[in-house]
């Protein structure tokens, strides 16, 4: 039985099939692989590594004919540490081109509109956001204007719907009985006139009712973990609760018809965690991935059949697993191994 078809994709060529089932029996040995490798046809290599002074890159966005990358510096997730992370924008051949320091620890990024960065730190406590004007280099520091948040953590990831910016809750805290009854999802709104404060909207819970996409039973959500987020073909806001090993899919989101799906995430036969998914774009170049404990940026070319538009890819950052994702069942099929700690993935487009 087909449930909630929107929240489906026609299944990748075969081509990419073959090669990603070839690799699934690499999945058992990832901690004995001394390199990261893919299967072929894809082919890897290195498109930037950290430097000057620069390491643990995280978030990675396209701009145009750049590609915009955060780097963590390993600094306290909540921002305890005074210490700033490096905001590196690279031409398509890994040039560095310009830097911006953001205070804190930078999780999230996301061009916002036709030229903002919006660059979100302190995921787990005192979260702050800067505004990169990326056509004057200007920045603005906007602050939340509670001392503490609705959920009690901070903000990891961010993304852009229908003119709305949506931001996960992450870190959050639970009830007497072990429950995330807070936001988990939030539409973020600035205020600029008098001070630059963002104020948050709660667009679903950590409890929230959901549907089990394999299964299609309803079941309450407990979220521990809401990370990295993007936005699927079909229009659904899709986030990972990286902890609890879930994607979580969001329709129609803050309107009488919004609906939460839930889909447990599994690789070589055992639940696993995810920070990132991605789904390919039309005109996919080249994927370009972060190694964060790696202290390196990948570039993952498909090799003779191209990227199939519309097919997510996710990366763990526990097993250091990159793999094509089913969105029936839930399962990462390994098409890479050896990575350290998989985190922001993008899909390169020809720049317009």
């Amino acid at each position: 039985m087909t449930v909630f078809p929107s929240w489906r994709r026609t299944p990748h060529s075969i081509a990419a099939t073959v090669a990603a089932l070839a690799c699934l029996a690499a999945f058992h040995a990832v901690a004995a692989s001394a390199a990261p490798s893919v299967t072929p046809p894809y082919q890897l290599s290195v498109f930037a590594q950290s430097a000057n002074g620069y390491s643990q890159p995280d978030s990675i966005v396209q701009f145009g004919d750049s590609i915009i990358v955060g780097f963590q510096n390993h600094v306290a997730k909540d921002g305890s540490d005074g210490k700033s992370s490096t905001i590196v924008q690279f031409a398509l051949n890994g040039r560095v081109q310009r830097t911006f320091s953001v205070p804190g620890h930078n999780d999230g990024l996301r061009v916002i509109g036709a030229n903002e960065l919006w660059a979100l730190q302190n995921e787990d406590a005192n979260p702050n956001l800067v505004v990169i004007d990326l056509n004057t280099g200007r920045q603005t520091l906007y602050t939340f204007p509670a001392s503490t948040t609705p959920h009690g953590g901070g903000f990891d990831d961010i993304v852009e719907l229908h003119g709305d910016v949506y931001f996960t809750a992450s870190n959050p805290g639970t009830d007497s009985n072990g429950v995330n009854i807070f936001p988990a999802l939030v539409r973020a709104r600035l205020h600029s006139r008098h001070s630059n404060t963002v104020d948050v909207e709660p667009v679903m819970f950590g409890n929230s009712h959901a549907v089990d996409i394999p299964t299609g039973a309803t079941v309450q959500l407990n979220l521990s973990d809401p990370d990295s987020m993007t936005v699927d073909p079909r229009g659904n806001i899709v986030f990972t609760s990286q902890a609890d090993g879930l994607l979580i899919f969001v329709r129609d989101p803050l309107t009488s018809n919004q609906v939460v799906g839930r889909l447990p995430i599994t690789a070589g036969g055992s639940a696993t965690t995810l920070d990132d998914t991605a789904f390919v774009p039309s005109g996919a170049a080249y994927m370009l991935f972060s190694d964060v404990a790696g202290d390196t940026i990948y570039r993952l070319d498909s090799g003779s059949f191209g990227f199939s538009p519309g097919i997510p890819y996710s990366g763990s950052d526990t097993t250091g697993v990159l793999g094509v994702l089913s969105l029936d069942t839930g399962v990462v099929t390994p098409i890479g191994t050896g990575f350290k700690s998989v985190r922001g993935i993008v899909f390169v487009t020809p720049a317009d």
